[in-house]
């Protein structure tokens, strides 16, 4: 009988609080070694936190972590890494100013007559990156000349070089191509072979079923399971990262916006991509059509919807609006083209915490007009105070800071900014998350109402149910690929939409 392999570490029961939010509630994950194991979840699931629990970016308030069967309580970063607990992050943080061989010595220099050791650090640096990454490089070279794949690799060196037990890679190919891919890929077999415990946080479900052996679902800051890859499949997995059971995916009730001829083409795009970011893609958007983006966080719905809006420029494909070629290189051409775009960030891309919610409201009309046609102050609240009843934004004072207000009333005040130009085309990336119910009823009413208005609507949601009571039709991605585009209708339901987000 073969003896069951102990987990390299256990962390169990673990709970961490900030002031009015409870992160993690009663978290588990247990890393074995010689295994990938993937941390699933949406966005808010709790996997950010839990990393910077388990590396000393946070301590925990309640819970426990050992390591090869002791009991660790890790406060700092540098105490997780001498402890063999490393993490190599989306965006790398080394010094691309520095060579690469500083870059794998750095803070660890070996000294020789109380001088550095060039020549030794660089033998090392070279034996390092060959034996254990099949790597071979000018190490002497600056680390930003090098790509991004490239200084990933870099970053594995150097957490290696203290005698990692545990390699965590956030996000690690949300920037490279397949083929940087695959040799990443390559690495990860050779270290799991070697005995290393492999965390890998990914939205690319194709890269989920590929390369890791087991995972963990956080939903909430809440432990949903552990499941071997290979026993689990797509759309069983995709409903416990969403917190849908498939026997309740069935039918919702639609909003009557669906019925009639479809008006006039207002937006098509052909061929649209950019490298990295999404894949060619082609869309629709009719007059009056709410048009909606389903998909996991990290499909690529936010990458579509800021191509269009210009935000990001695109390296390929051709946007007509109204039937002729538009040039839509940045959100300045976008809105005077009549495109407004609500960001899913609202804090760091929406709102101005310090303003007023009239000074809020009128900043792009502001911004259309120039700023030196200064719109008068009376004419501002006359504004405000019609987009505050329209939009029952409370407290219906336009003179509250914005930061005072609640989520809801908070994206309501963005979505008046925008109504404020009258768009042909609003773009709304989330404008439900974070809110009440109440409120995202109010959003959803308000969509429909535009619509029968003639206002076409871009609206990206995680949540499938109001994806299919609002929209006629829904483009679904998955991967940073465009895979299918459903005319929305009473026999399509919750589960038609997931089966086609989770593929395979």
């Amino acid at each position: 009988m073969v003896k069951k392999q102990a987990p390299v570490l256990v962390m169990q029961g673990i709970t961490k609080e900030f002031p009015g939010v409870k992160a993690l509630s009663n978290v588990q994950l247990n890393l074995y070694p010689g295994e990938v194991h993937a941390l699933m979840g949406e966005n808010g699931a709790g996997k950010s936190t839990l990393i910077k629990v388990l590396t000393g970016v946070y301590t925990f308030d309640e819970g426990s972590v050992t390591l090869n069967g002791k009991p660790i309580g890790v406060t700092t970063p540098l105490e997780a890494q001498n402890l063999g607990i490393s993490t190599v992050y989306q965006e790398v943080n080394l010094c691309t100013n520095l060579s690469v061989v500083e870059n794998i010595f750095i803070g660890r220099e070996i000294m020789k007559r109380g001088r550095l050791d060039w020549k030794e650090m660089t033998r090392q640096a070279k034996e390092l990156l060959k034996t254990r990454l099949n790597l071979e490089i000018d190490v002497t070279k600056q680390l930003s000349s090098y790509s991004v794949a490239i200084q990933q690799m870099i970053a594995i060196a150097r957490s290696l070089k203290v005698s990692a037990k545990v390699l965590i890679l956030d996000e690690p190919t949300s920037s490279l191509d397949q083929n940087e891919v695959n040799q990443l890929f390559h690495v990860m077999r050779k270290l799991k072979q070697e005995g290393l415990a492999i965390v890998f946080v990914s939205h690319f479900l194709d890269q989920i079923y590929e390369i890791t052996d087991r995972l963990t679902v956080l939903r909430n800051g809440t432990w949903i399971g552990e499941y071997m890859t290979k026993e689990i499949d797509r759309l069983e997995l995709v409903t416990k990262m969403i917190g849908k059971d498939l026997n309740e995916l069935k039918s919702t009730e639609r909003e009557n916006n669906h019925a009639g001829e479809k008006k006039k083409l207002f937006l098509q795009g052909k061929n649209i991509s950019k490298k990295g970011k999404i894949a060619p893609f082609d869309l629709a958007i009719h007059e009056g059509e709410i048009v909606g983006l389903a998909g996991l966080l990290g499909s690529g719905r936010t990458e579509l919807a800021r191509l269009l809006f210009g935000a990001d420029r695109a390296d390929s494909g051709e946007i007509k609006l109204n039937g002729k070629k538009a040039n839509l290189s940045s959100p300045k051409q976008a809105i005077s083209n009549g495109i407004a775009f609500c960001s899913e960030n609202r804090k760091a891309e929406g709102i101005i915490a310090d303003l007023t919610i009239r000074e809020n409201m009128i900043l792009a009309m502001q911004g259309i007009k120039g700023w030196f046609r200064y719109i008068p102050k009376k004419k501002q609240i006359e504004i405000a105070d019609e987009y505050i009843k329209l939009l029952n934004i409370n407290p219906p004072n336009p003179e509250q800071l914005i930061k005072n207000l609640s989520g809801g009333n908070q994206q309501k005040v963005l979505l008046a900014r925008w109504l404020i130009t009258n768009p042909n085309l609003l773009i709304l990336d989330e404008p439900t998350r974070g809110i009440d119910v109440g409120a995202k009823a109010e959003i959803q009413k308000l969509m429909l109402s535009l619509s029968k208005d003639g206002k076409s609507i871009l609206f990206v949601s995680s949540e499938i149910e109001e994806v299919l009571r609002t929209c006629r039709k829904i483009a679904v991605l998955r991967d940073h690929h465009k895979v299918t585009e459903i005319e929305n209708n009473q026999q399509i339901t919750q589960k038609d939409i997931m089966k086609a987000m989770a593929g395979g």
